[in-house]
């Protein structure tokens, strides 16, 4: 499975990142840019093209999924540690209803 630090996605330019944590979670703190896509609804989910950096709370969610969307076709990347490292490290955050 790919895999970056939360520093790394922070460098990345026009990174298609996706957030699939539940909508509340999604809400309350999240990596600016992030498409909120649930983990439940990923396989019904209409998924934006080329390759994508997912992400949830601490990043178990996020392997799942990324192993899913990998096992699909998908270039798919693990964000390692998650919003909780993204929050920890400093970096900017959006909340509040997109």
């Amino acid at each position: 499975m790919n895999e970056i630090t939360v520093t790394q996605l922070s460098e990345l330019q026009g990174a298609t990142l996706i957030d699939v944590r539940e909508p509340d979670e999604y809400a309350a703190v999240r990596v600016p840019g992030a498409i909120n896509i649930p983990l439940g609804t990923l396989a019904d989910a209409q998924l934006p093209e080329g390759e994508v950096y997912v992400i949830c709370q601490l990043g178990g969610r996020s392997a799942k999924a990324t192993e899913y969307l990998s096992g699909a076709g998908v270039t798919a990347t693990n964000i390692a540690g998650g919003t909780a490292a993204w929050v920890q490290a400093g970096l900017p955050t959006d909340s509040g209803t997109a």
